[in-house]
C-alpha cells in the first residue's frame, strides 16, 4: 500500500476493531527506517481520530546515538499508562544535545507512538496495532538529507547501520500488522 492517507484509515479501522491493550486505551505503533514516511502516516492517522494522542519518538532518543537506551523511555511511558496512570519521557533537546523537560502524557482512548523502534518487541503486549513503513534506503536518505542538510550525512548513515541492526533483532517488519510503502 503507496497511498499514506489509506494507510491511516486501515491501520485505525484494524486499532479500533481490537481490544484496548494500554489500559482502557488503545496503542498504535508506527515504526519503520528513518526517512520512511512514518510522520507522515502519525499525522493522516491522527486527523482521522481526535481522541489521538502522538508521541514522537524524535523526543525520545538520546541524540543520534540514543537507539539502543530507547526502551529505558518506552517503559516510562507505556508501563504507568498500562495501570492507568500518567506515563512520562524526558524530551531531547537536539539544538542543546541534551534532555530537556519531563513531558507527563496522562491516560487516553487512543495512545499513536511513531518513530524507529517504536514497535519494541519489549512491549508487543501492550501494542494494538503495529504499522510497518517502508521505502528504499537510497530515498530514505535523500529525504532525510534533504530535512536535516548534507553536513549529517555520517550520522544518518550510523543510524541506518543501528537501525538495521535493531530490526533484524526485533523482527519488527515481519510481526506488523500493516505494511506501507512510500517508495516514489
Amino acid at each position: 500500500m503507496n497511498d499514506p492517507s489509506d494507510g491511516a484509515t486501515r491501520l485505525l479501522d484494524l486499532a479500533r476493531s481490537r481490544p484496548p491493550t494500554l489500559g482502557s486505551g488503545r496503542l498504535i505503533c508506527i515504526d519503520g527506517p528513518a526517512g520512511s514516511g512514518k510522520t507522515t502516516l502519525a499525522a493522516a492517522v491522527t486527523a482521522r481520530a481526535p481522541e489521538a494522542r502522538a508521541v514522537h519518538l524524535d523526543d525520545l532518543y538520546d541524540g543520534w546515538d540514543g537507539l539502543p537506551r530507547l526502551t529505558d523511555q518506552l517503559g516510562t511511558l507505556l508501563e504507568p499508562l498500562a495501570r492507568e496512570e500518567t506515563g512520562h519521557y524526558r524530551r531531547y533537546d537536539w539544538d542543546a544535545g541534551r534532555f530537556a523537560e519531563r513531558v507527563q502524557v496522562a491516560p487516553g482512548p487512543l495512545l499513536v507512538l511513531e518513530g524507529v523502534g517504536s514497535g519494541a518487541a519489549t512491549y508487543a503486549h501492550l501494542v494494538t496495532a503495529l504499522a510497518w513503513v517502508e521505502a528504499p534506503a537510497d530515498v530514505r536518505l535523500r529525504r532525510g538529507l534533504a530535512r536535516d542538510g548534507e553536513s549529517l550525512r555520517a550520522r544518518w548513515l550510523r543510524w541506518q547501520a543501528d537501525e538495521a541492526a535493531l530490526f533484524a533483532r526485533e523482527r519488527t517488519r515481519d510481526r506488523a500488522d500493516l505494511r506501507v510503502d512510500t517508495t516514489p
